[in-house]
């Protein structure tokens, strides 16, 4: 007996852990309300995590990675706020005097996709760019910019300042 259904296509963000370490994983990206920091996830040696359920709302999402087995982390120059416990913390600006750490994430364009894999391996640690679900041949947006994408000045900021060292969560027991 063939059983068939007509299921909608998933749309997520996903990342998938390809290393032989454990991995905390923090997301920043912006929704009706602003530019909204959660974490942390916790995903297994190569497996993958829904970290985001449903359509891609926002062309550009934030990522913050850190190994937890063997040190390491994936990061940026794009800085938002983050604290070593589970967190949902609302704007990146004045981390610091607000109780928080400030954290380097690393920019993923999803070129407005409704969906997008984040792989995560040992080569892309210590601020190489992990691989992402990116088409090959997407063309970078152009200069002017469009309704609906956020201005320069409400995007995290990126600097070449080093960012105070988050503190990771401690790996479930």
């Amino acid at each position: 007996m063939l059983l068939a259904s007509a299921l909608p296509a998933l749309a997520d963000f996903r990342l998938c852990n390809n290393t032989a370490s454990r991995v905390g994983i923090a997301i920043g990206y912006r929704d009706k309300e602003g530019w909204l920091t959660e974490g942390w996830w916790n995903v297994s040696s190569r497996s993958c995590e829904t970290i985001l359920k449903g359509p891609l709302a926002s062309r550009y999402y934030y990522v913050y990675a850190v190994d937890y087995d063997q040190g390491g982390e994936w990061g940026g120059k794009s800085f938002m706020c983050t604290r070593d416990k589970e967190f949902t913390i609302r704007g990146f600006q004045d981390c610091l005097s607000r109780g928080y750490d400030r954290t380097g994430f690393f920019e993923i364009d999803s070129g407005e996709q409704k969906s997008w894999t984040v792989q995560l391996s040992e080569q892309a640690q210590n601020g190489a760019k992990p691989k992402s679900s990116a088409p090959e041949n997407v063309t970078p947006p152009s200069a002017t910019p469009d309704a609906a994408e956020p201005k320069a000045t409400e995007q995290p900021q990126t600097d070449t300042t080093p960012a105070a060292p988050a503190t990771p969560p401690p790996p479930p027991q």
